[in-house]
């Protein structure tokens, strides 16, 4: 059975690598298109206004990569200042991008699960009233910590650091997909966003996928993918590739069990 990675592009080469060193053979079909924001002039205010806040809330590996790439000549990373996320993805990414270690704030790796209410359990006890906080995402995201963190008294703003598109596959990206919908039980599909489901269905609407296997990062993502017709998914809590391999191992297992 063969893995298709929908992450965008800039992550998905690396997944495919990981996966394929755990024994699991994997191809990628980026669902989600990443390109900068139409105005980076928003951008060069949110660095030059790091030092007045108490928190940074990156929602995506792609949104610390685009932030970053806005920073200002020879500026660094200010001292003391946090920088949140809900994965462990986006946390390299931050450590990549120069923020110590012991200055990000993300769920444990023991966590149940990895999304908004998870880091939420991290913060709660903190006081917010009158301290600032900025999250850094795409065009259009949950505002749940948002929401929260405002109710509790903090001041909330957002900065856009990139946009997402629908992709348009090449050659080998049609290919897997054709292939997928031929035999789609000789796939799994591993989703870890929403939108990435969504785009599926804009470059596949006839398609059916009621033999079709899927695993995903989320609730809210196992959901949409059954409203496509997926006819199994499963939940995967921890986005590494050592789960999503692990995962695929027992499925493809009980698969096997189940034919005997």
């Amino acid at each position: 059975m063969r893995l298709i990675v929908t992450r965008p592009a800039a992550q998905a080469a690396g997944w495919v690598q990981a996966l394929q060193a755990l024994g699991q053979p994997a191809a990628a079909l980026p669902l989600i298109d990443i390109t900068g924001p139409e105005d980076p002039v928003p951008l060069q205010a949110a660095w030059a206004g790091l030092g007045g806040l108490a928190l940074v809330m990156f929602v995506s590996a792609n949104a610390v990569q685009h932030f970053f790439a806005h920073a200002p000549a020879g500026s660094a990373w200010p001292t003391g200042l946090r920088a949140a996320c809900t994965g462990p993805g986006t946390a390299s990414a931050l450590r990549t991008a120069g923020v110590p270690a012991s200055g990000v704030v993300q769920p444990a790796e023991e966590a149940a699960s990895f999304d908004s209410e998870a880091l939420w359990a991290l913060l709660a006890g903190e006081p917010w009233a009158g301290r600032r906080v900025l999250v850094v995402r795409g065009e259009q995201g949950r505002n749940w910590l948002a929401d929260t963190l405002r109710a509790a008294g903090a001041e909330v703003g957002f900065v856009v650091a990139y946009r997402r598109h629908c992709p348009v596959p090449d050659a080998a990206g049609q290919a897997l997909l054709a292939a997928a919908r031929a035999d789609p039980a000789a796939h799994l599909w591993v989703f870890s966003s929403s939108e990435a489901v969504g785009h599926l269905r804009s470059l596949a609407p006839q398609a059916d996928w009621s033999q079709a296997l899927a695993l995903a990062s989320h609730p809210r993502i196992a959901q949409a993918a059954q409203g496509l017709g997926f006819g199994q998914v499963q939940l995967v809590a921890v986005p590494t590739p050592a789960a999503v391999a692990e995962a695929a191992r027992a499925l493809q297992a009980s698969l096997a069990q189940g034919r005997r």
